[in-house]
């Protein structure tokens, strides 16, 4: 696998990439400390560039199984550069609503890039190396995030805002030209194609694929419980560091955070070979519960810390495991489809908890929302494994049937 060169591209631009995206987000935190007084008001700007995404979901999957994958990153690509322009924009002016621009335009264009690399992904690597090049890239991402915000938190100190921004926006640009190097082979399931033998059809073609395969539809569903911890994670961050009126406190969460998430990722496969995927996922969605409600004492600098670290080990084991569930479960000719709709799915329930997390936040404080959140974690962790129990009983029953 390290020999082959697409690996190489794919990481080092998410690494390059990671770095900007972390220097736009902890920028946008803090314009919106400026500008935005309410955390509702904040949670509102930020699901409007995630509904943008919604919109144009079904038809990024139709067209990232009709073309070529590499030319749907470049033009998504590109469209995230150009985002980076309005909120420079916003920052002149003082605007909010250029900033909502901005949003939109970031979004949408990830709304095509990512499930065309997650679907490029099993093309560039056997169905033996999946695992551990889902963890390593989601490390990698880890990385960027952790040095992006300690990055960032030097560079609000000493520079204008607006550098933030030049440096996400070269950061961009960099991925850009990276993703032109990418050499892999998709025409047999690219439609119109020599070679292709992959029939063009319709965004909704994807979810009878999805019911006729219980366990993607399972897995898909117990996503929503990390999504109900990472949909208000920024939001969360402030409230924190107004609670204990620290500023650094906030990088020191994301730092704690992603370095648990970098040794869940790291040890996952060690982990997947004496452990079924399915294990997996049920004990870390039960540790993601546990973790939010140590956050009750989100007053204690110490315990915060410890809190953020478990969450980050556990999703670092959850989500390469449930990439891989997804990758090699789902047929590749509906790859694009699927991880549109997951895409599109993720960002209805983000946005959701988003709206959530701001309303709580504002109604009952941050103490009381995250014991909220972490019982009905531990509640739909206990329904979906019980669900998983009995369907595989009926699999079994099935199979000594027919035999």
């Amino acid at each position: 696998m390290w020999k082959n060169k697409n690996v190489w591209i794919l990481l080092t631009g998410e690494f390059i990439a990671g770095l900007g995206l972390w220097l736009g987000i902890i920028g946008n935190l803090e314009f919106m400390q400026e500008k935005v007084p309410s955390d509702f008001v904040k949670s509102i700007i930020l699901a409007g560039g995630l509904l943008a995404g919604i919109a144009v979901g079904p038809w990024a999957g139709r067209i990232t199984d009709q073309i070529s994958k590499k030319t749907v990153m470049l033009a998504s690509g590109f469209a995230r550069a150009v985002s980076v322009i309005f909120m420079l924009i916003a920052i002149q002016t003082g605007s909010v609503w250029w900033m909502v621009i901005f949003l939109v335009f970031l979004q949408i264009s990830a709304a095509f890039y990512f499930p065309a690399l997650q679907a490029a992904i099993p093309l560039v690597v056997e169905e033996k190396d999946l695992l551990q090049l889902n963890g390593i890239h989601m490390n990698v991402s880890t990385l960027s995030r952790i040095l992006g915000t300690a990055v960032a938190g030097i560079l609000l100190v000493i520079l204008p805002l607006s550098m933030l921004y030049i440096g996400s926006l070269a950061a961009y640009l960099i991925l850009f030209a990276m993703t032109w190097f990418l050499n892999f082979d998709d025409s047999d399931l690219t439609p119109g194609t020599s070679k292709g033998t992959a029939k063009q059809g319709g965004f909704k073609e994807v979810f009878p694929i999805i019911k006729g395969l219980p366990i993607v539809l399972m897995t898909l569903v117990l996503t929503l419980v990390p999504v109900l911890f990472l949909g208000g994670f920024n939001l969360m961050v402030i409230n924190i560091s107004e609670l204990q009126d620290s500023s650094s406190i906030k990088g020191l969460i994301y730092m704690a955070e992603g370095i648990g998430f970098m040794l869940g990722a790291f040890i996952v496969k060690q982990i997947g070979q004496k452990r079924s995927p399915y294990t997996i996922l049920f004990f870390f969605s039960f540790i993601i519960g546990i973790s939010q409600l140590l956050l009750y004492f989100a007053d204690v600098p110490v315990l915060t810390l410890v809190a953020f670290f478990v969450f980050g080990f556990a999703v670092g084991c959850f989500f390469p495991t449930a990439a891989t569930i997804f990758q090699t479960r789902v047929p590749k000719e509906f790859h694009g489809r699927f991880f549109s709709f997951r895409n599109m799915l993720d960002r209805v329930t983000f946005q959701i908890v988003l709206l959530l997390t701001g309303f709580l936040l504002d109604a009952v404080g941050l103490q009381i929302m995250v014991v909220i959140f972490g019982i009905l974690s531990l509640v739909m962790t206990a329904a979906f494994f019980a669900k998983f129990r009995q369907l595989r009983t009926e699999v079994q029953i099935n199979e000594k049937i027919s035999t």
